[in-house]
């Protein structure tokens, strides 16, 4: 049985910027403590909510080191080096394992696509390359396209392949995968509103974005429904599905970080062409914050 990187709630970490846009590490370091301090049970950094597109080589090399120098082990990181290039995943993925992660997500290739024989060599050549345990990344709302439960099966035989964030909702398709794979493949969830539902499905957790905002509570959720405590998994689900459909009311992570910057946490703006949330849009975040007194006075 391969090896599950980990269980429970891995945080969506957003890359906090400055005003002019660049990184602000201070910040980044800063979210990382209030993460492990609030119980989360990964990091995932470089991903979609931390907007990996527009970092340079550079900020994403950075970014990934200093997320492992201050989390120092205390639980899993994983980095966001999934890309269109297979060459360039193969040399990102080899740098982030180098600079220690525990870890990689490895989005499905997005606007030249491919087919299931393609898409199979591209990760088989970054596992084969990284020799550290791969997530792949199914978001088909971003990228275009699907990995199917026959192709799920083929990349769970890879050694370092450990299993897969899926963003589809198509939970038919996730069961067979769930079926076809069995203990050889880790299953997460991708969508904040279906942890509950995903993890009945044998699921060991969720990839979340709303994990920005309260950690400690989408840690609670998933350790209740391991626990075997159902009624207060379901109840914290749909406690904080309000705040959910808020954080993504336009395109993410513009919604979480407006989110962050109304609690003090200093996110900063999202990067061209992510270019903000309207005034309408900010007061529903708000009223979602307020809802549940996250909202200082």
């Amino acid at each position: 049985m391969k090896p599950v990187l980990f269980t429970g709630s891995a945080v969506a970490l957003i890359t906090p910027m400055h005003q002019d846009g660049s990184i602000h590490f201070s910040a980044l370091k800063s979210l990382l403590e209030r993460q492990i301090t609030q119980e989360t049970d990964a990091i995932v950094v470089c991903g979609t909510t931390g907007e990996a597109s527009t970092l340079t080589v550079r900020e994403h090399l950075k970014v990934i080191q200093t997320a492992v120098d201050i989390v120092s082990g205390r639980v899993p990181v994983l980095a966001g080096t999934g890309s269109n290039d297979t060459s360039h995943a193969i040399e990102m993925s080899k740098r982030a394992a180098a600079l220690g992660a525990d870890g990689l997500l490895l989005v499905t290739p997005y606007y030249n696509k491919t087919n299931a024989a393609g898409l199979e060599r591209h990760f088989f050549a970054i596992a084969d390359a990284a020799q550290i345990p791969c997530i792949v990344y199914n978001v088909p709302s971003r990228t275009g396209m699907s990995i199917h439960p026959g192709t799920y099966a083929k990349l769970a035989q890879h050694p370092y392949i450990v299993g897969a964030k899926e963003a589809s909702g198509n939970f038919s398709d996730i069961a067979h995968t769930a079926y076809l794979c069995g203990d050889s493949f880790t299953l997460y969830c991708g969508n904040d509103e279906q942890i509950l539902p995903m993890m009945s499905l044998g699921a060991k957790g969720v990839i979340s974005v709303l994990a920005n905002i309260v950690p400690r509570q989408v840690h609670r959720l998933c350790r209740a429904f391991f626990d075997g405590n159902l009624t207060l998994s379901r109840q914290l689900q749909l406690k904080y599905l309000p705040l959910i459909q808020a954080l993504f009311c336009d395109v993410s992570p513009m919604p979480v970080k407006a989110a962050l910057n109304m609690m003090h946490l200093s996110a900063g703006p999202c990067r061209l062409p992510l270019g903000g949330i309207s005034d309408k849009e900010k007061q529903r975040v708000a009223q979602a914050l307020n809802n549940l007194s996250l909202l200082s006075a």
